[in-house]
């Protein structure tokens, strides 16, 4: 069998430079390991808007070699534990408009029953879900941190993911994954030349001329200059099911040192898509993500001023086409998409660089002998095309629940005919019982099962147990548990340190400078 000696990755950004640095990694290329190569154009600027992560991250960066404090700083870092949704399930006004996605399970410990069907016939009430099985949303709604400054790398008593500059954290896995060994080319692509068999056979460099190797990773974003431009692979459009396909957003700096930061995005529904918020260092991502059918971009940017207000005077917004979609065959030969050139789906719940991360640790596990190229291929299609279609579910299931009926773009989202099969098919199942583990394949999943509990009960999706109560006989152990969840809730309030007072001292230990004790009793639910 002929191992595979030369990686080519084109283009750069965070799709490509975690790539490379992953690969690079686990691959083993300072210790004689495949040669990595990356190729972009100093011409080609990045999309990089996308702020947002899932958990999976943290993994990730460990993975890599990349540690907490340094990525905090360098990225202008903060932490997330979840999403906050505004006027999601109604409209506007109403009572109670907003529910929390926290990153949290809900509590189990050893012995204590599962509290969901507890919760649905009645008991824990009238907590909404996440507050009633879950300490993590009163902790996020006090802008407190999800872990102590004393706490390891990549752990704590609560779990969280990242807000964090795209451009900076391209910017960080460039540094890193070179320090690992990748070779950097700058130049520009100008076509891509074809083998007898179909393969590629070259990247052509304005300055560089041919650039050839054994696999190549298509990381151009949205363009797919090889995967779709030269190899055919055409993307499964998802117009009909997901509308948003325009975004505007902005840069808004805090109105003073030492404002609070939410360790949370906060995502408010408007007439015809959503807005992101989310609060970094020393500003405010935020952005609308829109329907072009059901708005115009002139209505849109009023509503994302009317959202931030004062703030926005004064201030261009970046505006975006959103392609939305998944090509179905992202391996082809010996050419790989990974990033927007495999797909775009919207950032609703911080996919992008999820898919990221999977794609490149399937390359990494996936990695053939030449010979067997083909082979490899049909799993990693495989795979990754389940995975796309798992989440544009979970995606659609925000909107298809909704009771909104004051615009088009809620009412469209309502109707069933705009629903994928699969996501029909589930919540017909879930009328008379509730999301279980067994619903999901792990290993094809990004969303747990608990994160469609959330979403489901946040939004007050009728699952009728009525009339098995018997099948739940642990009344009891459940009020127990739903009563002690606020009170480790409380102390953990008193334990977790200040959102921005985790990140400065964060900071303090990049810089080598002393940092604050902020130990204290174990958080655990």
């Amino acid at each position: 069998m002929t191992p595979i000696q030369r990686i080519l990755i084109v283009g750069g950004g965070s799709a490509g430079w975690l790539t490379a640095a992953f690969l690079a990694k686990t691959l083993g290329t300072a210790a004689g390991g495949p040669r990595i190569t990356l190729v972009e154009s100093a011409d080609i600027g990045i999309v990089g808007v996308g702020e947002g992560s899932f958990p999976s991250i943290r993994g990730t960066l460990a993975a890599v070699g990349i540690d907490e404090a340094r990525f905090i700083r360098e990225c202008d870092a903060t932490f997330k534990q979840g999403v906050k949704f505004v006027d999601w399930a109604d409209a506007p006004g109403t009572p109670h408009n907003h529910y929390f996605h926290p990153f949290n399970a809900p509590s189990q410990r050893p012995g204590a029953p599962e509290l969901l069907p507890y919760w649905l016939l009645g008991e824990g009430r009238p907590r909404a879900f996440a507050d009633a099985v879950s300490m993590q949303q009163c902790v996020a709604d006090a802008a407190r941190a999800p872990k102590r400054a004393s706490d390891p790398d990549f752990a704590g008593p609560m779990n969280y993911a990242y807000h964090f500059d795209a451009g900076k954290l391209a910017a960080l896995l460039a540094t890193h994954a070179k320090s690992l060994g990748v070779a950097h080319v700058l130049d520009t692509v100008e076509r891509v030349e074809l083998d007898a068999r179909g393969h590629v056979g070259a990247v052509m460099g304005r300055a560089s001329g041919a650039l050839c190797a054994d696999l190549y990773i298509d990381c151009t974003g949205f363009r797919a200059e090889l995967i779709g431009k030269a190899l055919g692979s055409q993307p499964r459009r998802l117009d009909d099911v997901l509308f948003v396909d325009r975004a505007l957003a902005l840069q808004v700096p805090y109105p003073a040192a030492g404002t609070p930061i939410p360790s949370c995005t906060i995502s408010t529904a408007h007439e015809a898509g959503w807005t992101w918020d989310i609060g970094l260092q020393q500003r405010r991502g935020i952005g609308y993500v829109y329907s072009s059918r059901h708005t115009s971009d002139e209505r849109a940017e009023r509503v994302l001023r009317d959202y931030i207000g004062p703030a926005a005077e004064g201030l261009a917004p970046r505006a975006l086409k959103l392609d939305v979609g998944y090509r179905e065959r992202t391996w082809i030969g010996n050419c790989v998409a990974i990033g927007l050139s495999a797909g775009f789906l919207e950032p609703l719940e911080s996919s992008g660089i999820g898919l990221i991360e999977f794609g490149a640790y399937l390359v990494g596990y996936l990695l053939p002998a030449l010979e067997d190229l083909d082979t490899a291929a049909a799993s990693f299609n495989e795979m990754m095309r389940a995975r796309f279609e798992r989440i544009v579910d979970f995606l659609k299931l925000h909107y298809a629940i909704t009771r909104r009926t004051d615009a088009a773009f809620w009412r469209d989202n309502a109707d069933p005919s705009t629903w994928t099969a699969s996501l029909r098919d589930k919540l017909a199942l879930w009328r008379s019982r509730p999301p279980h583990r067994l619903d999901f394949v792990a290993d094809l999943e990004m969303y747990p099962s608990s994160s469609w509990q959330y979403v489901l009960y946040g939004m007050g999706y009728p699952t009728d147990l009525a009339g098995r109560h018997a099948a739940w006989p642990r009344v009891d152990d459940a009020r127990r548990e739903f009563a002690m969840i606020p009170q480790v809730a409380q102390r953990a309030l008193q334990d977790l340190p200040d959102h921005r007072a985790l990140v400065q001292a964060m900071l303090a230990r990049a810089a080598g400078r002393p940092v604050p004790s902020m130990s204290g009793i174990s958080v655990r639910a």
